[in-house]
């Protein structure tokens, strides 16, 4: 049962902690959202520098980032009850330490609850609710959940209100559970086309707190309707809306089979953009258990399209387009977006794909945990993972691949 709001207490204003970083200190930013722990490294001689700078302070040399020792000992602690920006000032005491690193530089980092000066601690690569990559440094095995900072800086579904967008979707059934295993307050599924029976029905309704909802993401009024009901309650959305129409384009079903899938993948998240983003980006702020996240599950070929799957791909790609856009909106509230890329999933419309698929499982096990991790970005599955290494390599080659048939 979720605490009631003290009408004693403050209400937080909608603010956000500084943000300005220069364009080198935004790779820093790409790291922490995909969850990678990464510093900047000197090309030359190989010294880690913190914070991120424009040349190598001991040789001016090229800087790169590199994966770094985790570790780090407190050299000083504090605890400040009036912060000086008024976004820590809202949610003071707030605690900082300074550390060295076992790789090298000595840094100033947001510091848990339980490490204090002489500790050795865990360094994580986090973003705060600007999107701006930072250090958090706590003891390794503390419990982190209990930490307000560190909650800050991820979407931990416990005692947050869900909405999962297509109940028929291969993850909704694993992810309902894994989000009430999490600790999640409410679960709600959308149902579209409630006529056509619906195999995991006795499964969704036995998840706790889980409630079937009609929604439809190709109508504006179906949308509407459910985000007036439950639009000022939602803290955590996971749209999970696709359509599946495997076609090249020069198929006999080729322009309606790519027109019903932009209506669904890219269209269907505007509409829910419209109808559900205002109230989330208004709740940022809303106490500790305001709005926090915003997942888009995208399929990998969003990057990269096979002839075989051209209107699919085209509507993915149209909905990555979508997701930057909104990212900068609902990021104005301090709520994350985080896409899911996944490679084909085991169900019947990727049957004449090649092994291995991702489950259902397997996709919701990745949205739980990046949600906990607090990431920007995540990559499920084996052949999404070599997919997006390959077009950072060489895209050229995989449109060359595809082309040939060749996953």
């Amino acid at each position: 049962m979720r605490a009631k709001k003290n009408p004693l207490h403050p209400v937080r204003r909608p603010l956000l902690p500084p943000g300005q970083r220069s364009r080198a200190a935004h790779l820093l930013t790409a790291a922490a959202g995909e969850g990678r722990f990464a510093l900047p490294c000197c090309t030359a001689c190989g010294r880690f520098a913190w914070p991120m700078p424009e040349a190598c302070p001991a040789c001016l040399g090229d800087i790169a980032l590199a994966t770094a020792s985790q570790g780090a000992r407190v050299l000083s602690a504090t605890t400040a009850e009036v912060p000086a920006d008024a976004y820590f000032r809202e949610r003071a005491p707030w605690r900082v330490g300074l550390v060295q690193m076992d790789c090298g530089p000595q840094a100033l980092v947001h510091l848990s609850p339980g490490a204090d000066t002489g500790d050795s601690v865990w360094l994580s690569l986090k973003l705060d609710r600007a999107g701006s990559a930072v250090l958090h440094a706590g003891r390794e095995g503390e419990d982190m959940t209990t930490d307000p900072q560190w909650r800050d800086m991820v979407a931990d579904p416990r005692d947050r209100r869900v909405l999962i967008t297509d109940a028929r979707h291969i993850a909704a059934l694993p992810l309902a559970r894994a989000l009430a295993k999490a600790g999640a307050a409410a679960i709600y599924a959308g149902l579209p086309d409630q006529w056509k029976p619906l195999d995991t029905r006795a499964a969704l309704e036995s998840v706790p707190g889980l409630s079937l909802v009609p929604l439809d993401v190709t109508s504006d009024r179906s949308v509407a309707d459910l985000a007036a009901q439950i639009g000022g309650k939602v803290e955590i959305l996971v749209n999970t809306a696709d359509l599946p129409r495997p076609g090249g384009l020069m198929g006999p079903s080729a322009t309606a089979d790519a027109r019903a899938a932009m209506d669904t993948v890219a269209f269907g998240l505007l509409r829910l953009a419209r109808g559900f983003g205002p109230a989330m980006a208004g709740r940022g702020a809303d106490g500790t258990l305001g709005a926090v996240a915003w997942v888009n599950v995208l399929s990998v070929f969003a990057h990269a399209a096979p002839p075989a799957l051209a209107g699919y791909s085209a509507a993915h790609a149209a909905a990555l387009a979508f997701s930057h856009a909104l990212r900068a909106d609902l990021g104005q509230g301090g709520v994350r977006l985080l896409t899911v890329f996944a490679g084909p999933t085991d169900d019947p419309w990727f049957q004449t794909f090649p092994q291995p698929k991702v489950t259902g499982k397997a996709l919701a096990d990745g949205i739980v945990a990046a949600l906990l991790n607090g990431q920007e970005q995540a990559v499920v599955g084996d052949l999404a993972r070599d997919l997006m290494e390959r077009l950072r390599e060489n895209p050229k080659a995989v449109e060359r691949e595809f082309a040939q048939g060749r996953m």
